[in-house]
């Protein structure tokens, strides 16, 4: 077993507080019972009292939280039908294209994202908006969701749903009670990490909405010119939670899934 050096501990400890350690200062300062954001002045509660007065900021976080659910579970039902396809069509033609295709915006950039959205919906004379949003973040998580979907299919054992048809199950019932059970974690954890990408995007989200909805990143980048208020710390912090949840939850499922397929094949 490789022994643990001292440099090895210094650089993880570095790295970790390189990623952490603001979000660790912008958590703590969330309970700062002064209005200066850089002076501490005693732990208090009283900016998340605040927040809940403030109509905006929750006006949108609830833009935020819907776009997020709706997306991810378009996002979800989308990519997991391209993982089907790419996992029992096998080589047919123009494979590699589609499968280019919806592997694309993982490495796009996403302003080039968010302006060919922007560009598509001037082109067709789509008022932005909710649903526009919905539409540009669905693009933007469908591929993430394929990739997890996919990488779960690869390990899964064909053997079962054939085993389930010779007893007389349809097609159908074959899918719904062997395969869904087997890939439900990575689809699961497929949705959340959607759900967390959606809640936290201010880039294509800036390209696709319009006056009428805005999301919580935007407000806050909008309002972060005017100085950092104590409400927005203390919003930011609750959304930290949630998406720390969600990512931990997804990874938890992730994990459950490949456990799950190892005792499939065996």
């Amino acid at each position: 077993m490789r022994k643990i050096s001292l440099f090895n501990v210094l650089a993880i400890a570095l790295g970790l507080a390189f990623l952490y350690l603001p979000i660790a200062v912008l958590v703590l300062y969330s309970f700062n019972a002064s209005r200066l954001v850089a002076v501490w002045g005693g732990w208090s509660l009283r900016w998340y009292g605040e927040l809940a007065g403030d109509a905006a900021i929750l006006d949108a976080a609830f833009n935020s939280l819907s776009i997020a659910v709706v997306s991810a579970s378009a996002a979800t039902l989308i990519g997991v039908v391209a993982a089907l396809a790419l996992f029992r069509l096998g080589r047919f033609r123009g494979r590699l294209v589609f499968a280019s295709v919806i592997c694309a915006p993982l490495v796009m950039p996403k302003v080039i994202t968010g302006l060919s959205m922007l560009l598509l919906f001037v082109a067709i004379a789509v008022d932005r908006g909710f649903w526009t949003v919905v539409i540009a973040h669905t693009t933007m998580a469908m591929c993430l969701v394929a990739v997890i979907v996919r990488s779960r299919l690869v390990d899964f054992d064909l053997s079962l749903e054939e085993a389930a048809m010779d007893l007389g199950a349809p097609p159908l019932r074959t899918f719904l009670t062997v395969t869904l059970p087997l890939i439900a974690p990575a689809i699961a954890a497929a949705w959340m990490l959607a759900f967390a990408l959606s809640l936290d995007d201010v880039v294509i989200a800036s390209f696709a909405t319009g006056p009428s909805v805005t999301t919580l990143p935007i407000h806050i980048y909008s309002e972060i010119h005017l100085g950092v208020k104590p409400e927005i710390n203390a919003v930011c912090s609750i959304f930290i939670a949630v998406v720390g949840v969600a990512v931990l939850s997804a990874s938890l499922l992730a994990r459950l899934a490949g456990t799950r397929g190892i005792r499939a094949r065996r």
